[in-house]
């Protein structure tokens, strides 16, 4: 480790070079009364020292942080008969599902298969609570942290959650109960918990599931405000936002001074990828599929984005890849229960069909890490994700168009942020 910094610079260099999810892990790994991770002057939430820290504390922040560290499956956990797929991961099932309850297809956020799974574990006592995101009780474009321990539970924190959030701000709390439990949330997410278990064993004795949507990465606090004021709408007066669910995507709706207004998903996203206002880190994600997860979810639109006439009467169908042992044994039981409708398996081709932006950034990733190094920046540490082999297979011209790409980037700014501060309103 390079110590020719202080401590503090060198965790704040994460977030200055745009690589902090805000998965709040650095937290749970300096404690709270070193670091806090919180909503700063940025709109994103990042971690603010308040205490003092040594470079052994950040050495393990840099372990574990997904913005350094992104590996995939631990290899203990790929059986001699799983599948490969150079793009798409360790798979032993892919198949079309949705949930066999029809509130839970409804209200999840393409056809409710996480939420119904994690309705299935509790109920059937696999496991006794689920970590996951809810709407923030503070801000509602936000996420937050939270237990589940009924079916209630796991239905109010249905549909997705665009807005920053820390599942992992307190992992200690849930770990400390010395309970089995399911995790559900981002690849990063996950990718963090993964690189955590190497520092505290009870990681890998008491999470039992881990689950996954796949992402295309989350909305920046500025692209929804933008779109709030696009639409008349002041940030400050927003008391409730879903962005969707309720459908397939289902409404972006906003209450604002008691009134409700709903939008079309594409309202929020845009029409194509190139409009998406994500935050620099989801630009050069390795894995936005899910790779170190037990399942992952996915949407099932051709072309990776729905259309704004089917959308209106889309049911909701997902496509579930199954990676583990666990995951597919999980599906099979949650189909036979009536807990999941199963459709059809697919292929990784198909996958690619549904997902060509997942596909295309796989391809980018090695490229754009390139980049990074050329620029002089922290580039993140990656293993089991394929990404220079993937490269291998661009042109050269493509390489270095993504190459060349990023030290623009880096170089006009967009890969900057500044250094933390607590947010003041």
């Amino acid at each position: 480790m390079n110590h020719s910094q202080s401590p503090d610079e060198r965790l704040y260099a994460i977030v200055e070079q745009g690589l902090c999810v805000g998965c709040g892990l650095c937290q749970s790994v300096a404690g709270a009364d070193k670091i806090r991770v919180t909503k700063t002057q940025s709109g994103f939430e990042q971690p603010v020292v308040l205490g003092e820290l040594d470079h052994d504390t950040v050495d393990r922040i840099y372990d574990v942080c997904p913005g350094t560290r992104i590996e995939g499956l631990p290899q203990r956990l790929i059986e001699n008969d799983t599948h490969q797929d150079n793009v798409w991961g360790p798979w032993r099932r892919m198949v079309r599902a949705w949930a066999g309850d029809d509130e839970q297809r409804f209200e999840g956020s393409t056809g409710g298969v996480l939420t119904a799974l994690g309705v299935y574990l509790l109920r059937s006592k696999w496991v006794d609570f689920i970590l996951q995101v809810k709407t923030s009780s503070r801000d509602p474009s936000f996420g937050e942290a939270t237990l589940s321990f009924t079916s209630a539970d796991v239905i109010e924190a249905a549909g997705s959650r665009y807005g920053p959030s820390a599942p992992l701000v307190d992992i200690a709390a849930a770990l400390d109960r010395n309970q089995p439990f399911a995790f559900i949330a981002k690849p990063c997410d996950v990718a963090a918990l993964r690189n955590y278990a190497r520092h505290d064993e009870r990681v890998d004795k008491l999470v039992k599931y881990w689950l996954v949507m796949v992402c295309g990465g989350y909305g920046s606090p500025s692209t929804t405000h933008a779109f709030l004021r696009r639409n008349d709408i002041d940030p400050s007066d927003v008391t409730a936002l879903r962005y969707r669910g309720r459908g397939c995507p289902g409404p972006t709706t906003v209450v604002a001074r008691g009134e409700k207004h709903d939008f079309h998903y594409l309202d929020y996203w845009g029409d194509n990828e190139s409009l998406w206002g994500l935050p620099f880190r989801c630009k050069i994600c390795p894995d936005g599929i899910g790779e170190a997860a037990d399942i992952a979810a996915a949407d099932t639109w051709i072309g990776g984005s729905p259309n704004r006439v089917d959308s209106e009467t889309d049911p909701g169908i997902n496509v579930i890849v199954a990676r583990t042992r666990a995951g597919e044994e999980l599906i099979a039981a949650a189909a036979a229960d009536g807990a999941l409708t199963l459709e059809r398996d697919v292929t990784p081709d198909d996958m690619s069909m549904y997902q060509p932006h997942q596909m295309h950034k796989k391809y980018h990733a090695w490229a754009r890490h390139q980049g990074l190094g050329d620029a002089g920046r922290i580039v993140p540490q990656t293993a089991r994700l394929r990404i220079e082999e993937l490269a291998r297979e661009n042109t050269d011209a493509i390489n270095n168009f993504q190459r060349e790409g990023t030290v623009k980037r880096v170089e006009i700014g967009k890969a900057t942020l500044p250094t933390p501060e607590i947010w003041k309103p």
